[in-house]
């Protein structure tokens, strides 16, 4: 029971995260996922699984209540679809420890362009 509390906690807070910033629930899914007891690349594939749902049921939102225009965000899925098809052949061939690293990485640069902005 205890379990299923603390996973309905996350769930709750990486969803309010990406649906308020518009990002960085994958940032805070991979660590709970890992301390749920998935490995580094299972985290990262899972973390893809909930934040997709999470992300469009925030992006009908949006466009249901006039925040934003579909035709604005057009220019960006085709970078953003090969992006998406690069990571994932890349995953495959990662070792965790680097994968680890890079995420890291980029937390600590998001956090350090937060501050300075």
């Amino acid at each position: 029971m205890k379990r299923k509390l603390i996973t309905l906690f996350f769930g709750l807070f990486v969803g309010f995260v990406n649906g308020l910033l518009g990002a960085g629930g994958g940032m805070l899914a991979v660590p709970a996922l890992k301390k749920m007891g998935l490995d580094q690349k299972d985290a990262h594939r899972n973390a893809v699984a909930v934040i997709l749902p999470l992300t469009v049921f925030s992006a009908i939102l949006y466009l249901v209540n006039g925040r934003v225009e579909f035709a604005d965000c057009l220019i960006y899925l085709p970078g953003g679809l090969l992006g998406a098809g690069l990571g994932t052949v890349i995953l495959k061939k990662i070792s965790p420890k680097w994968l680890g690293v890079i995420f890291g990485g980029f937390m600590i640069y998001a956090g350090v362009r937060l501050i300075l902005r």
